[in-house]
């Protein structure tokens, strides 16, 4: 699987040769200038929740590649009133079978406001079970009981978890969530963008390694192929 990340928790995978994004804040970000989001495609948007800084460029790369954007039954709504028709609801407890995979909606321990300030639905996570990997986006969350259930649902080859604190789960929260889903890679996300979620890379990294668990922290414009 091709992993790219744009920053923040935005990122993309490749799976059965579909294209699919995540969770759409670049313009915002004034870490991840470097990217052209003109240049970015994707037959799918996945949304966690309905916060800004993971919606903002979700309506315009809709809109421009023509991507079904999967998400809560609240932003579904939202969506469409703005012009994006295009859209699959879900909500946690749910799984659909998708032409690359089947994926099931589980809780993620978060808020979630639209923009424009109205109500965004429950945030969620997402747990992809394909042919070709398994893998677990919490979305925004704290660390809650909840993720062990996760191995029962599917065997996890990589998790990819905020790690910034403040507003989600820090350093050890993660680690102590990747316990409980069971695998030993994670993607970390949600760091470093402002100023209240700024970590320590070396000591993330060592933190993980100390508990016999891999924390990838990738550059933003990296793309990693990981099974």
């Amino acid at each position: 699987m091709d992993f790219t990340y744009y920053g923040h928790s935005c990122f993309s995978v490749v799976l059965g040769g579909k294209k699919i994004l995540f969770d759409p804040f670049i313009t915002g970000n004034e870490l991840a200038a470097s990217i052209n989001i003109g240049s970015i495609e994707a037959d799918y948007i996945f949304v966690s929740h309905g916060h800004a800084d993971h919606t903002l460029d979700c309506i315009t790369l809709a809109q421009s590649t023509g991507a079904q954007v999967v998400c809560s039954w609240e932003i579904h709504e939202w969506l469409n009133k703005k012009g994006v028709p295009n859209t699959h609801p879900m909500n946690t407890g749910g799984k659909w079978h998708f032409d690359f995979g089947t994926v099931k909606c589980v809780v993620a321990q978060h808020s979630s406001g639209l923009p424009d300030g109205s109500y965004g639905g429950n945030p969620m996570g997402f747990i992809f079970i394909t042919d070709e990997i398994n893998f677990y986006y919490s979305g925004d969350t704290a660390l809650t009981l909840d993720m062990q259930l996760i191995p029962m649902f599917a065997e996890i080859d990589l998790a990819i978890l905020p790690i910034g604190d403040n507003f989600t789960m820090g350093i050890e929260d993660a680690s102590e969530a990747t316990k409980m889903i069971q695998t030993k890679k994670v993607i970390g996300v949600h760091f470093d963008t402002f100023g209240f979620i700024k970590i320590d890379h070396q000591k993330a990294i060592e933190l993980f390694r100390s508990k016999g668990l891999e924390l990838i922290l990738p550059e933003i414009g990296e793309t990693i192929n990981t099974p």
